[in-house]
């Protein structure tokens, strides 16, 4: 995922977002959001489309991972 933020399925992604932020808020819809412990936009917000996670949304949990394993050493 890291190396292709493109084709990464959405299923995948929201493994990966379970792990590291907890269950989502929504999960009968096409939009998952999953919260964050730090202040701001406390949120990570993913969607479907055609199976495949949007690689921006994609670049965006990859950072929120970073951050969370700096900012509160959370290890993979």
């Amino acid at each position: 995922m890291s190396q292709s933020t493109r084709d990464v399925r959405f299923d995948d992604l929201c493994i990966v977002c379970n792990h590291f932020f907890g269950v989502s808020r929504q999960s009968e819809s096409s939009h998952r959001i999953y919260k964050t412990p730090w202040q701001g936009d406390p949120r990570i917000n993913i969607q479907t489309h055609k199976g495949k996670a949007k690689a921006y949304q994609v670049e965006q949990v990859l950072l929120a991972i970073k951050r969370l394993e700096v900012d509160h050493d959370f290890k993979k």
